[in-house]
């Protein structure tokens, strides 16, 4: 897949020396090839601990193998609630959840069974708009305005209009945790 990264370095390893750009109107955006040869690493990372306070790993049964699928994902606090958002469109964990009925597990260092339920788009901007001042994003931070610029195409603080004008083509799902009172520990590598 050719993207518009516009410099050979760019081009070869966008997502690790140069933001991924998901603002492209169509259906699925994936990350370059790098980012995902990387996930395992970042799963690890996730489960011993040593990633951000808000990265989960998602684990939902491949929709065409049943075989179990991981990604990691940014888990946004919004209203007292948790949600996920889909920065690549109509992507594969997106596909999966769907097929499965929304049953997911989700986890750090230890995991909780989850539903998740997607929310419609009328819903979705001001999730987005919590996703890009999550913690460590300060409103006018270099971070905050990178990604509101390369994940969503959108001005640093963007308004409720522009918001609006994007959130369809993000997915957004609503977690509820099925065993709030406990969980049990996950496999440290997280891996297959």
């Amino acid at each position: 897949m050719r993207t518009n990264y516009g410099h050979p370095i760019r081009e070869r390893f966008g997502g690790i020396v140069a933001p991924v750009d998901y603002t492209s109107p169509t259906g699925y955006r994936p990350g370059p090839a790098p980012y995902r040869r990387l996930q395992p690493l970042g799963q690890l990372l996730t489960r011993c601990g040593l990633s951000p306070g808000y990265a989960v790993v998602l684990e939902v049964p491949g929709r065409r193998t049943g075989n179990i699928r991981r990604t990691n994902l940014v888990r946004v606090d919004h209203d007292g609630r948790h949600f996920l958002v889909s920065l690549g469109g109509e992507s594969e964990w997106v596909r999966n959840v769907r097929a499965a009925d929304g049953r997911v597990v989700l986890g750090r260092r230890e995991c909780r069974a989850a539903r998740l339920t997607e929310i419609p788009p009328a819903e979705r901007p001001p999730v987005i708009r919590a996703y890009l001042h999550r913690a460590g994003r300060a409103g006018r931070s270099w971070g905050a305005a990178r990604e509101a610029r390369h994940y969503f195409g959108v001005t640093t603080d963007p308004a409720d209009a522009e918001l609006r004008g994007i959130a369809e083509r993000y997915p957004v799902f609503r977690v509820d945790y099925r065993t709030p009172s406990r969980s049990t520990p996950c496999p440290a590598a997280g891996l297959p």
